[in-house]
């Protein structure tokens, strides 16, 4: 009698793809990884322990940044466990409910940051366009509805279709493509009629991302039209380089994204690893440097950890 397969129809277990290829160096593999989420974790948590604690940070910038920084937190906490279990050979199953959660965090935590990161721009934009209405427009309270809005923007809108994942019939190999687990991959294991899934999920990353990083361009034209009109170059240096930090922490979310999507269209036949590594770039690149760049960047951040560094308190 033939052995039964690892996995069937009717299992709710799926199988989490590592590095193909590469398995007898997953114990050299995980030390970078590792290495890796422990600083996305540190890096953060870093940064919200600073705009926590230091009165002067307590204004819209920071708080904005502040929401970047738990975006990613909670990013490197959504894969951490599936990804480091891989490598160091805890386990690379996972059940059909974690699956659907772990994809519900992953996409909601990146439109999330989409969000913020327009938000971000707006800010900027108050700032050097209409600095006098800065503390006006952008009151706590503003702030307060600002922040519900994207945490309903990001999460509810992609709630319908991680539902319907719930639902469907995986009739093929539950062997998915990644460390974690992903929308797109889930609709690739199934038989059901995808066609709701793949519509809305396309009409929201139109509605989401794309819209936002055209917004964001916008709100740098008017930026840049009103940094040319001021006399002194002093003062144009000074209002361009108080949006330099949130310039990269743009191309750095954007530029894997698009590099994501480039090799899923155009590169077929690639190597199943370079598929594997550029989905952990695009989960991983973001909440690594993020901190990095605000802590070189801002004067305000780099400033302050140098304090709690060196053990000062004022």
């Amino acid at each position: 009698m033939s052995a039964q397969p690892e996995f069937n129809i009717s299992s709710s277990t799926f199988l989490l793809t590592g590095f193909p290829g590469l398995e007898h160096l997953y114990v050299w593999i995980a030390i970078p990884f590792s290495s890796i989420y422990a600083l996305v974790l540190l890096g953060n948590c870093m940064i919200l322990h600073v705009i926590w604690t230091e009165q002067s940070l307590h204004e819209p910038m920071f708080y904005f940044l502040a929401m970047l920084a738990l975006t990613d937190l909670c990013m490197g906490l959504s894969t951490v466990h599936t990804v480091l279990g891989i490598l160091w050979g805890f386990s690379d199953k996972i059940s059909l409910d974690a699956c659907i959660g772990q994809s519900f965090f992953i996409h909601g935590l990146s439109f999330m940051e989409s969000s913020v990161l327009l938000t971000m721009s707006f800010d900027r934009y108050i700032a050097i366009c209409n600095p006098l209405r800065y503390s006006s427009i952008l009151t706590d309270a503003r702030i307060i509805k600002i922040g519900i809005a994207i945490i309903i923007r990001s999460f509810l809108f992609i709630t319908p279709v991680i539902i319907r994942l719930k639902i469907f019939n995986y009739c093929r190999p539950h062997v998915l493509s990644h460390s974690f687990c992903l929308h797109q991959d889930l609709l690739r294991l199934t038989c059901s009629d995808i066609r709701f899934n793949s519509f809305y999920a396309l009409g929201l990353v139109i509605c989401t991302l794309m819209l936002d990083s055209v917004l964001i361009l916008l709100s740098y034209v008017l930026i840049l039209k009103s940094v040319l009109a001021i006399a002194s170059q002093d003062e144009r240096l000074k209002s361009f380089q108080t949006c330099i930090s949130h310039i990269c922490a743009v191309l750095v979310f954007y530029i894997p994204i698009i590099s994501l999507t480039m090799v899923h269209r155009f590169g077929k036949n690639l190597s199943p690893i370079v598929h594997v590594l550029m989905g952990n770039i695009y989960i991983l690149f973001p909440p690594l440097m993020n901190p990095i760049i605000y802590s070189v960047k801002t004067q305000q951040i780099r400033s302050r950890i140098q304090r709690l560094f060196s053990g000062q308190r004022n």
